[in-house]
């Protein structure tokens, strides 16, 4: 069985900096893409930052130049760093991981259970 657990998450101040993680653990053959995404009260799960089995990362609009992703697929985990924290990046945050499927062969999407990010003066 596959699991996801992020961790990191808390209350910052507006300007402050968090750093997120996440572990993927079970039976695990390769993964594809890992990456973050994120859900605010009253609003729809939206795009954070992605990172691809070959190196490409994606970003949503909102967090380009203040959000950093990275990845070490050896230990199949993915971190966010995020810097300069706005008030409407408070969220729970989850992480993704597109992960093989042996028997259905097909890239199976996995979430995490999430991780309160607050931001508030």
């Amino acid at each position: 069985q596959v699991q996801l657990v992020e961790s990191g998450g808390g209350l910052v101040q507006p300007g402050g900096s968090l750093r997120l993680s996440c572990a993927a653990s079970g039976s695990i053959f390769s993964i594809s893409t890992m990456g973050w995404f994120r859900q605010a009260p009253g609003k729809e799960r939206e795009l954070v930052a992605t990172s691809t089995s070959t190196g490409g990362t994606d970003y949503g609009d909102s967090v380009k130049g203040r959000f950093t992703i990275s990845r070490d697929s050896a230990k199949n985990t993915v971190s966010l760093q995020m810097n300069s924290l706005k008030l409407e990046d408070t969220a729970v945050y989850y992480c993704n991981a597109d992960i093989w499927d042996q028997f259905w062969s097909y890239y199976k999407a996995y979430w995490g259970q999430g991780t309160q990010v607050t931001v508030s003066s």
